[in-house]
């Protein structure tokens, strides 16, 4: 199954140190492949390098897109940890 998923970044430092290494931390959590966009930019969301080199900041927009058995529940985990401090 693939899910697509729009999603605005509501984390005060946006996704950098330690909120991105939590966002890591919950894709690595499930087995689907797992992509961010960012601009004109995807990464594997579960490369830490990948995703710190967006430098995604608050506000911003962001498509998330997984495709496996568990990808709704994937993105539903990651919208949460895009939208909590």
């Amino acid at each position: 199954m693939q899910c697509i998923k729009e999603v605005l970044v509501r984390i005060p430092e946006g996704l950098h140190h330690q909120a991105a290494t939590r966002f890591i931390q919950t894709a690595n959590r499930f087995d689907s492949a797992i992509r961010i966009t960012y601009g004109d930019h995807s990464v594997n969301a579960k490369s830490l390098l990948g995703v710190l080199s967006l430098s995604i900041g608050s506000g911003a927009e962001l498509t998330l897109s997984a495709e496996g058995a568990d990808a709704e529940a994937a993105l539903a985990a990651l919208e949460q940890a895009l939208t909590e401090s």
